[in-house]
């Protein structure tokens, strides 16, 4: 993705479809006909200005950010209304793409569900947050032993086992390579968290799951709370930069106004995470307020623990990053400081493990271009 050029633009426009109205924001029904007039101008005004270079990067930035199912079709529309019909078909094909991509995906991800329910609980974590985009992986979270999941995925879809990195074995997780599934399925076992030292919020994602209807399957769920700490251990702990579809999906979550903000926090801060939730949830209602002229409406009790708001992220290699100094650091220390304080010292001996993961990657990354081995 890093040959992608006017990036900025892409994403600028990308945000304008997405984030322009509230009434709009994170729908997959509306379209570019129930905008306002001021935003539908806008819109027509962007997406005149793309070039016919620029459209497969514009596609690219989408399909990397988790929005093109969201914003294509409302684009695909737009240009059929002002009459471009080779536009239209360009959108249209996109969209074609990626819905074929994601029905494939999905008549996987049901009965491989279905298959690791023999050994424990399982639980479908961050790719359907996006719907009805899907990630680019197919994450799982079981409570089965680790040798019962990879004997069941080899047994029952004659999966090959990718190498695990140093990173994979202390979180905990393996990632399988399944005939006729593009997408990696990746088993995260037992816990959660960059060095596997999520082990209450864990047992809280099992406790409190919920069966959701997606297309015409079904799966569990995190409930709110737990899929907002889980994308905040993600982006704030592990990645360090954001996702367009991280701005939609989590805003539509607020707007909905389903979120336990007490017990969210009550998890968060006994996980080391509160101040890092906090963080991140006020940089995306700045976000949004970017495009809206106003911010989402979060409880002051939660936004008054955020270490800083949008003004510190930047845009760099197609994603939204956030400081990793000092910024980074300093979650992770919190986190640190916490799991000690709750007197899980081995969780603890795991995290402090971290940085010299961290010094580990970069140095493979600069030798070898690559830190695969160690992430």
């Amino acid at each position: 993705m890093n040959g992608i050029k006017n990036s900025t633009k892409c994403l600028t426009l990308l945000s304008e479809i997405l984030l322009a109205h509230e009434e709009n924001a994170g729908s997959s029904v509306s379209s570019p006909a129930e905008l306002h007039d001021e935003s539908a101008e806008r819109l027509s005004r962007a997406v005149a200005g793309r070039c016919e270079e620029e459209l497969p990067e514009l596609e690219g930035l989408a399909n990397s950010h988790h929005v093109l199912m969201r914003a294509f079709p409302r684009l695909q529309e737009r240009m059929s209304l002002e009459g471009r019909p080779e536009r239209t078909e360009w959108a249209g094909k996109a969209v074609e793409k990626e819905r074929n991509r994601i029905q494939n995906a999905l008549s996987f991800l049901e009965p491989i569900c279905r298959a690791l329910e023999a050994g424990g609980n399982v639980i479908v974590i961050k790719s359907l947050d996006h719907w009805p985009d899907l990630g680019s992986d197919l994450d799982l979270y079981t409570d089965a032993e680790g040798a019962d999941v990879v004997a069941i995925m080899q047994r029952n879809f004659s999966a090959e086992l990718a190498e695990r990195s140093w990173g994979d074995r202390l979180a905990n997780k393996w990632n399988f390579i399944v005939p006729g599934l593009p997408e990696l399925v990746e088993v995260h076992v037992g816990r959660l968290g960059q060095t596997g030292e999520q082990i209450a919020t864990a047992r809280s994602l099992v406790a409190r799951a919920r069966c959701v209807q997606i297309a015409d399957y079904h799966f569990r769920v995190p409930a709110p709370e737990e899929r907002l700490v889980i994308s905040t251990l993600q982006r704030m702990y592990r990645h360090f930069y954001l996702r367009l579809c991280d701005v939609v999906d989590n805003a539509q979550l607020v707007e909905k106004g389903v979120i336990d903000y007490p017990r969210l926090q009550s998890l968060a801060r006994s996980a080391g995470l509160g101040d890092g939730l906090a963080t991140y949830l006020v940089i995306i209602s700045d976000y949004v307020k970017s495009y809206r002229g106003r911010a989402l409406p979060l409880p002051a009790r939660l936004t008054s623990e955020a270490r800083f708001g949008g003004e510190e992220v930047y845009f760099r290699r197609n994603f939204i990053r956030i400081p990793l100094l000092p910024h980074g650091a300093s979650l992770y220390a919190s986190e640190l400081r916490r799991l000690l304080l709750n007197g899980e010292i081995r969780n603890s001996l795991r995290l402090s493990l971290l940085p010299g993961l961290a010094t580990a990657a970069a140095l493979e990354l600069k030798l070898t271009g690559s830190d695969k081995g160690i992430w």
